[in-house]
């Protein structure tokens, strides 16, 4: 096994690129530890991106925010700014592991990991977030919830690299919330979740939505249906009660020991009201 900390993405990509063999990305190594120390993967070359320059650093530009792959998602939870531009954001970023692992987890690898029911993912979707990518043919941006492909698998190809995670800048009028089900009171994994992002008019109608739903399919669910239902209301009882009938009828969950098929289609849909009253208090409605 080779160990290799480059000093610039260039060289991390190219290290990746041309491996012959098994190799993985560490950056907090809350997950990649984890499962090398039970046996379950062996890799050939590690490439530790956190000495590369900007990936530990969260930006506030005029454009909104630029998350780097290596910033632990206790650093995002100290972010003021941060905080209050996109709460749901950073409240499922926090819900990732016990307050050790939240000195290292990070939510690119939390999105890498590509598990359906990563808390981290269903957030980042609903706020419209993007993943930056570089890799040997360059640089390019794509929405996040195309990143995952099926459980454990990612749309990345060979020695391509997520830099940063990039939130919008915030409008007026605008919230977002994340919520889970878990059968204890923390260090879970989710058995449904869901995030929700509204605009208001000044009216304090909705006039854009997001809703995605986590652990709910094969990989996140962004539920454009739901979108549509929240759109031009006030969140008054009748739309959201056809909000958590369309989660609930979009979901294409799994049976297990954890959550049953119906279990979790009735879950969902009571997570995204749930979380569509946070976000419209949040945005300013009433």
């Amino acid at each position: 096994m080779r160990y290799i900390r480059p000093l610039s993405i260039e060289d991390a990509v190219g290290t990746l690129a041309s491996s012959a063999r098994t190799a993985a990305i560490l950056a907090g190594g809350s997950d990649l530890l984890v499962r090398m120390k039970g046996g379950f993967v062996e890799p050939d070359l590690i490439v530790d991106i956190k000495a590369v320059p900007g990936l530990g650093d969260v930006q506030e530009t005029a454009e909104g925010f630029r998350i780097g792959a290596a910033v632990p998602s206790a650093v995002l939870g100290e972010n003021t700014a941060l905080k209050k531009a996109w709460p749901g954001v950073v409240e499922a970023a926090r819900l990732i592991g016990s307050k050790q692992v939240q000195g290292r987890c990070t939510i690119v690898g939390n999105l890498c990991n590509a598990s359906p029911a990563a808390d981290s993912v269903p957030a980042m979707v609903a706020a419209g977030a993007k993943a930056v990518i570089v890799g040997p043919s360059g640089r390019r941006t794509i929405p996040v919830e195309t990143v995952p492909a099926g459980p454990g698998r990612t749309t990345l190809a060979k020695g391509e690299i997520i830099e940063a995670i990039l939130l919008d800048k915030r409008p007026p009028h605008a919230g977002d919330a994340y919520l889970r089900f878990i059968p204890r009171t923390e260090m879970d994994i989710a058995v449904v979740s869901a995030g929700v992002n509204l605009t208001l008019d000044e009216k304090g109608a909705v006039k854009t939505a997001r809703v995605a739903l986590g652990a709910a399919a094969p990989t996140v669910l962004l539920v454009e249906e739901a979108a549509e239902v929240l759109v031009g209301s006030k969140l008054d009882e009748a739309t959201l009660e056809r909000l958590a009938k369309v989660c609930s009828g979009a979901c294409r969950p799994i049976d297990d020991k954890r959550g049953t098929i119906e279990f979790r289609r009735k879950v969902a849909g009571v997570l995204a009201r749930r979380a569509a009253v946070t976000a419209y208090q949040r945005a300013g409605g009433k």
